[in-house]
């Protein structure tokens, strides 16, 4: 297999971060929303730092998803596939990305506007500027934007369905 694309699918490496970013939000998003409803605690403080740490990996891994699709072909698309359906794709993982990239700033502009530390696992920064009422907003943005990622994952993966089985087409096995 190839690290890089090419006409007909996708390379190594970003298949790794399709894979490893679907595996990681199946652990992220559920732990978040946990998160949410644990009373304040130890314990909870100590699930916050493993959502952080897990959120920071999500958005490096992001970061370097865009880059490597910067500079790498992409596949072509089967050409029974109509152009609303090229555009719908494009737009959906457009989003995947923004939604992504908010969902990780809101995390950490609402950490820094509380008060409290980033961990951006290389390097730690804390802000004297503190906002509480910014802080609930971004937490809001951040809730907000998760369930948002929450939806574009059931399109993405009813989408996958309807291609594979119902259109019969190669477009999951591009990305296996």
């Amino acid at each position: 297999m190839k690290l890089r694309n090419n006409k007909q699918s996708y390379g190594l490496l970003a298949k790794i971060f399709h894979w490893l970013t679907f595996f990681i939000l199946i652990v992220q998003l559920p732990l978040g929303i946990y998160l949410n409803n644990l009373e304040f605690s130890d314990f909870k403080l100590t699930v916050e730092n493993i959502h952080i740490l897990i959120g920071m990996t999500i958005f490096y891994i992001t970061i370097f998803r865009l880059i490597w699709k910067s500079i790498n072909v992409f596949p072509k698309n089967n050409p029974s596939i109509s152009t609303i359906q090229i555009i719908a794709a494009r737009i959906s993982h457009w989003l995947f990305y923004v939604t992504l990239l908010t969902i990780t700033l809101t995390g950490m502009l609402k950490l820094l506007m509380a008060g409290e530390e980033v961990n951006f696992i290389l390097m730690r920064y804390e802000s004297d500027y503190i906002d509480y009422n910014l802080a609930e907003l971004f937490h809001t943005l951040h809730s907000v934007s998760a369930y948002f990622l929450i939806l574009l994952f059931v399109i993405h993966i009813l989408a996958v369905i309807y291609h594979h089985y119902f259109l019969n087409d190669a477009i999951l096995k591009k990305m296996l």
